[in-house]
């Protein structure tokens, strides 16, 4: 009988009964148990965090920086509520920590007092870190305890991105006004290279300056001793002259006291007597002319009536007779003769000694009378005149006096004048050096001040001077400059598809293992009849195969419209996927039909074998060692690489090895099954009783 006759009739058993259909239903539908159902109850767990409960604790007090309010605490709160990544619970800090350790929340999120002013520390000279605290409990989920790092790394690169914004915001606009403060310096340094342009020419005026000051200087200082000198000797003579006005005012002084009480006594009679004097010299002038006429005719008269009262007195008045009381008139009236001669005889003496000229007499005569009406007018007021006469003498003696010692202090002062004068002279010299020294460093300073200048420009126009929209721009940019830029080739749409490649196999696996517990592995009727290896093998794979490929079918139609599996390359997935029941089937008829009831043993430990060296969940280098040594000959290994490319799509280099890979394990599972059928031709004690049934 054939091969697939003798499938055929083995599947045809399956309906002579309920029970057995109902087998073959439950064997039919089992894959689904692994494949759809474990799939469908983490489907797309990311997607439906906004059920996960989370305490969410804000103790933000904020902060103030630059004249701006900071509330990082409650931004943060906002942007997660929109997020809606967990089920947020605003909470106190006590209820968050006694909500994660009995269970209520899966873990907490706080935003500590402080953490605005740590963000705002940033623009100050203690620059301090933001904290955003995260208190989880693996005795609730470990899974969401990874899930939430991921999240709140997010938050935290956000936040971080955030505040750097604010910080770098506040950096460009310093750029901007460093730009024009160095504009204005730069400015500022050509006025002052002008400035110091004007400077240099000034010192040069100055050393200049202070060289002619310093000959000037030593002029001073030879004019100013010569004055000393002169004022040495003013000295001297001011002070003989004081000592003159000293005896003059003692003199008159000394005379006006005695002098000053007649003069106030007799003040009328000192002007009678120079009107009498006036009138006299007035008188003798008019009768000067008849004087020189009368003149010698009166000496001669005066001379003989001399002598005749000479002679009468001799005769009456002998001296040894007694005296006649006449004698004393007589001796008187002969004197008074004898005086008139003798005036006579002076008058007629000038008059001859003038030689007849009278004219200096007349002056002399005039000036008399002038002086002497002059001193008859001011007689009444003599003794006034006198007094103060007197004390101008006084004033005249003291500002003597005052001169001497304005002299002294004169010569005094020239002395010291001739002192700074010469020190004026050697200082005028040291700066007149000074001055000199300084131009030349003006000179170079010029020079440095145009370089500052050209340098304060160059640099203005290398300091950038952002508006606001650059400044935005380039804000992003340095808050979160290193973007990922993820270009998923072939995005798995979900958690699900993502581990589809992983599960479906499994199932496939697991579908062939029950199958093979309903299905004998080696036809018992081929056996019996003596049929051929290769067709008793052949006789017990395809009626797995066919129930294989009800159960691909019935998986994949119930992934894909119930689910929601998409999947790239729809056909090919299918068409894949009944080569892989195909090859499962071959290889666990082998293990059974090789080594009975201990078979199914094997089968499930290759398939734990299968599972743990496949890398369906984390790539296969994450896993120890002798995983990655097993790999590579293990089927399932290259059965998830390709449902990979299959289903999100890629290259077909890892399908065509996977159905290769496959087709040698099924034709080698068929031909080793073979071979045990050959053996079970044969019956041995071990068969007749076994050690072990299942």
């Amino acid at each position: 009988m054939r091969s697939p006759r003798l499938a055929a009739l083995e599947l045809r058993r399956f309906g002579r009964g309920r029970l057995p259909r109902a087998a073959l239903v439950a064997l039919l539908v089992l894959p689904l148990l692994y494949g759809a159902l474990y799939l469908w109850s983490f489907w797309d767990p990311y997607g439906r965090l906004d059920r996960v409960p989370v305490a969410l604790v804000n103790d933000d007090r904020g902060a103030t920086a630059s004249g701006r309010r900071i509330t990082a605490g409650d931004d943060i709160v906002a942007g997660l509520r929109d997020s809606r990544s967990f089920d947020w619970h605003e909470v106190s800090a006590a209820e968050a920590r006694r909500g994660v350790e009995n269970g209520t929340y899966y873990l907490s999120l706080t935003m500590p007092a402080d953490f605005s002013a740590r963000i705002a520390s940033s623009a100050g000279d203690s620059p301090q870190t933001g904290a955003l605290q995260v208190r989880t409990n693996d005795a609730n989920n470990y899974i969401v305890g990874q899930i939430s790092r991921t999240v709140f790394n997010e938050v935290r690169s956000a936040a971080s991105a955030k505040a750097s914004r604010s910080f770098l915001d506040r950096i460009f606009i310093s750029f901007s006004d460093l730009h024009g403060q160095t504009a204005r310096a730069a400015e500022g340094a050509d006025t002052l290279a002008g400035g110091i342009g004007k400077a240099e020419q000034g010192s040069k005026d100055l050393a200049d300056g202070l060289s002619d000051a310093k000959t000037g200087s030593g002029k001073l200082a030879g004019g100013i001793r010569k004055l000393d000198a002169g004022a040495g000797t003013l000295e001297d003579g001011s002070r003989q002259v004081a000592d003159g006005t000293q005896v003059l005012a003692d003199q008159v002084n000394g005379v006006y006291g005695k002098v000053g009480p007649y003069l106030a006594k007799n003040e009328k009679t000192i002007g009678d007597t120079a009107r009498l004097v006036a009138d006299s010299a007035r008188t003798v002038r008019g009768n000067l002319g008849v004087l020189v006429k009368t003149a010698p005719a009166a000496a001669r008269t005066a001379h003989t009536a001399a002598d005749t009262l000479g002679e009468v007195y001799a005769t009456r008045c002998p001296a040894k007779q007694p005296a006649d009381p006449v004698c004393p008139d007589l001796k008187k009236a002969r004197d008074a003769a004898a005086d008139v001669a003798s005036v006579a005889d002076d008058l007629n003496k000038l008059i001859a000694d003038q030689n007849g000229d009278l004219s200096t007499l007349d002056g002399n005569l005039r000036t008399l009378q002038t002086q002497a009406q002059a001193l008859a007018d001011r007689a009444p007021h003599l003794s006034e005149d006198v007094a103060g006469a007197v004390k101008k003498i006084d004033k005249l003696n003291d500002g003597a006096a005052r001169v001497a010692a304005g002299a002294a202090q004169l010569h005094t002062g020239l002395g010291t004048a001739t002192t700074g004068a010469t020190g004026l002279d050697a200082g005028l010299g040291r700066l007149r050096t000074g001055a000199y020294d300084l131009d030349g460093g003006l000179y170079k300073l010029v020079d440095g001040s145009d370089t500052l200048a050209g340098g304060l420009h160059d640099g203005a126009r290398r300091i950038p001077d952002y508006d606001k929209q650059a400044r935005d721009r380039r804000t992003g940019v340095m808050a979160d400059p290193v973007q990922l830029a993820s270009q998923d080739l072939h995005k798995a749409p979900n958690y699900g598809t993502g581990f589809a490649p992983y599960f479906i196999p499994l199932s496939l696996w697991v579908g062939a293992m029950v199958a093979y517990m309903l299905i004998q592995p080696l036809n018992r009727r081929a056996l019996a009849a003596g049929s051929a290896a290769w067709r008793i093998a052949l006789a017990g794979w395809l009626p797995v195969v066919t129930v294989g490929v009800l159960q691909t079918a019935a998986l994949m139609a119930v992934l894909h419209w119930a689910i929601g599996l998409q999947m790239v390359r729809a056909a090919g997935t299918v068409g894949f996927l009944f080569l892989v029941a195909a090859c499962f089937g071959a290889i666990v008829q082998w293990l059974n039909a090789r080594f009975g009831a201990a078979g199914r043993i094997l089968v499930l430990a290759l398939l734990m074998l299968q599972l743990t060296s496949a890398g369906g969940t984390y790539p296969v280098q994450t896993s120890p060692g002798f995983f990655n040594w097993i790999h590579p000959f293990l089927p399932m290994s290259y059965v998830v690489a390709a449902l990979r490319r299959l289903i999100t799509g890629g290259g077909l280099g890892p399908v065509w090895q996977a159905c290769a890979v496959l087709v040698a394990f099924t034709a080698g599972a068929l031909a080793l099954t073979a071979l045990s059928a050959r053996r079970r031709q044969v019956w041995t004690l071990d068969r007749l009783h076994p050690e072990l049934s299942l």
